[in-house]
């Protein structure tokens, strides 16, 4: 991300150089062109922070589930461990 930002800092850069005439309409294109790059990376650069906090609370969100798999699985286990041991006794 960072060198999207430094490629368009650089061509505001070039384009600050030339000096391009804001009222020529080959100047106004450009400079909006840069102009619009620069919103671009801005808001990649915001999508990439959202990105981020999504795959840290789906981290979270992942380890409470495995909690929680853990806890109901080992219930089961003992409620089926209980239920052979029934089906056993009643077999005799």
């Amino acid at each position: 991300m960072e060198y999207l930002f430094e490629k368009v800092s650089y061509l505001r850069g070039l384009a600050d150089g030339l000096d391009i005439n804001e009222k020529s309409k080959e100047g106004k294109l450009l400079l909006n062109i840069v102009d619009v790059l620069d919103d671009i990376v801005d808001s990649l650069e915001g999508l990439a922070l959202e990105q981020d906090e999504m795959a840290e609370y789906i981290d979270y969100i992942d380890e409470d589930l495995s909690d929680v798999e853990e806890d109901i699985y080992d219930v089961y286990d003992e409620f089926d461990e209980d239920f052979d041991e029934y089906e056993d006794g009643e077999e005799e």
